[in-house]
């Protein structure tokens, strides 16, 4: 009879185990992605605080210059675009990343034209108020890059405990799959111009 029970004493211990250790990866995998989740509202804060500034920028450069139009329409259209692309937290998909990184950098490169363009206006330029929000746009272009690094390590916390052994195994039963970096936009790697 005592011969009986250890069979099943050791697959009590070993169901205990596996069971465990299944319970172990399942909160590492809840507590990443919510680490995830948390730099990913912080992204979006950052670019949301962008979003914000633009128009007290635009209303600036206005007031002061007689200023191409085609510049401004593009930097208020690209922040149109910029703010109408969300990601949920839960959809991270490099897909939807791409996707939502394409708006914010074109949003990028209209106002660098109309910061590049603003240098002809010697005015605009010594304006108190200008100085203040190029100042604050630069500072949020700078949290924007903190946030996206912040993002991109937690990204790769969790894909990596995602891909190793035996946590890959419990991964795919409990329906964790990868999720997607920020990239740099192409051409990044390519130092700008600057002529005077």
């Amino acid at each position: 009879m005592k011969k009986a029970l250890i069979p099943i004493i050791i697959i009590a211990i070993v169901g205990i185990f596996i069971y465990t250790k299944a319970v172990g990866v399942y909160n590492s995998f809840v507590q990443t992605e919510e680490t995830i989740n948390g730099q990913w509202a912080e992204v979006e804060t950052q670019y949301q605080r962008r979003a914000d500034l633009i128009p007290n920028l635009v209303s600036t450069v206005r007031g002061y210059a007689d200023f191409e139009r085609e510049t401004l329409e593009g930097v208020i259209n690209a922040r149109a675009k910029a703010t109408s692309v969300n990601v949920d937290a839960n959809n991270l998909t490099p897909e939807n990343l791409a996707q939502y990184q394409e708006a914010q950098d074109q949003l990028s490169g209209a106002l660098s034209r109309l910061l590049v363009t603003v240098e002809r206006y010697p005015d605009l330029k010594a304006n108190q108020n200008f100085l203040e929000l190029q100042a604050q746009l630069e500072g949020t272009e700078n949290r924007i890059a903190v946030a996206r690094r912040n993002f991109n390590q937690s990204v790769q916390a969790f894909n990596s405990n995602l891909r190793t052994f035996p946590n890959n195994l419990f991964a795919g039963w409990y329906g964790f799959e990868a999720k997607g970096y920020f990239e740099s936009a192409p051409g990044a790697e390519t130092a700008p111009q600057v002529q005077f």
